[in-house]
């Protein structure tokens, strides 16, 4: 029997179920414990998800299970969650017609979307009304095996001057899985026109280090792989302080540059929920400069 109870965010009621479910089975980790988390990053996080529509990677089952992202918001939400209308189109370029996405934009939404057992939230790099410039451009920095996050550290560090000889600020943020993504703002260019910048600066890397500019899977062992197609329109990337669906509940978590230098092995820049209320408190949001608050 499905277990239920209501409470009071900031005002609005929600009623919560399942909160003893494990959904992340080999670190025990339960479905209050994932509220909990977004509860915790809430002010940090909320800025970086105003005005995106949001994809829910949902996993109801948790994360051993059956998942899906869900683009469409759903039909029974409360009528309070905010929505929008994004035009889409289908693989072969056709319109496809609009897709209703549900905006998190304040904490009742978080914890509403964190009980559907959307365990990740991801985002694009442009704000609505749709069909503007994206705010953001992000590259993200995927390593083949045997590469790890620490040579995406060593990319990023060679990466990092190139931006700011241009005039880009890079802020930097773990995957919450394998790789690091950089971050700066922009603006005054389309998101095929910021897909084209980042390739070019991953073209440039590839000459000196072992990174990949292009797609094809079969060339990325040992490499890490620039994935410059995240600043397509169309894509979505983790949002900062996402859950990620690991093994353990760990987190896309933003890291200072010398935390990208110092990083010796892959546990360095592994953070979990658990690590998440201190880091904030001493560090804040080290993503601040990026947000529409700014």
């Amino acid at each position: 029997m499905s277990s239920k109870v209501d409470v009071d965010v900031e005002g609005t009621t929600l009623t919560l179920s399942n909160l003893d479910k494990v959904l992340y089975p080999e670190a025990g980790f339960t479905k209050a414990e994932v509220i909990s988390h977004y509860q915790q990053v809430a002010s940090a996080m909320l800025p970086h998800l105003a005005d995106r529509p949001a994809t829910l990677k949902r996993y109801p089952e948790g994360v051993d299970g059956e998942s899906f992202f869900q683009k469409h918001a759903p039909d029974h939400r409360p009528d309070w969650v905010r929505t929008a209308k994004v035009p889409s189109q289908s693989s072969r370029g056709r319109n496809a017609g609009p897709v209703e996405y549900v905006i998190i934009d304040g904490l009742p939404a978080l914890i509403w979307a964190a009980n559907l057992a959307a365990i990740e939230l991801h985002v694009p790099q442009w704000r609505l009304p749709p069909g503007g410039d994206p705010d953001l451009i992000v590259f993200d920095l995927d390593p083949g095996l045997p590469a790890t996050i620490v040579e995406c550290c060593r990319v990023a560090q060679a990466l990092r001057p190139l931006l700011e000889d241009d005039g880009l600020t890079p802020y930097a943020k773990t995957s919450g899985g394998k790789g690091l993504q950089l971050y700066a703002r922009t603006n005054g260019r389309t998101s095929e026109q910021n897909s084209d910048l980042a390739k070019s600066y991953a073209e440039r890397l590839e000459k000196d280090l072992p990174v990949l500019s292009r797609m094809t899977r079969s060339l990325r062992e040992g490499k890490v792989f620039v994935d410059w197609s995240q600043n397509s329109a169309s894509k979505t990337t983790v949002a900062p302080y996402s859950l990620r669906a690991r093994t353990r509940p760990t987190v896309s978590t933003p890291v200072t540059w010398d935390e990208v230098e110092a990083c010796r092995e892959p546990e360095d820049l592994v953070f979990t929920a658990a690590d998440l209320p201190a880091r904030l408190d001493s560090l804040g949001d080290l993503f601040a400069p990026l947000s529409h608050e700014q």
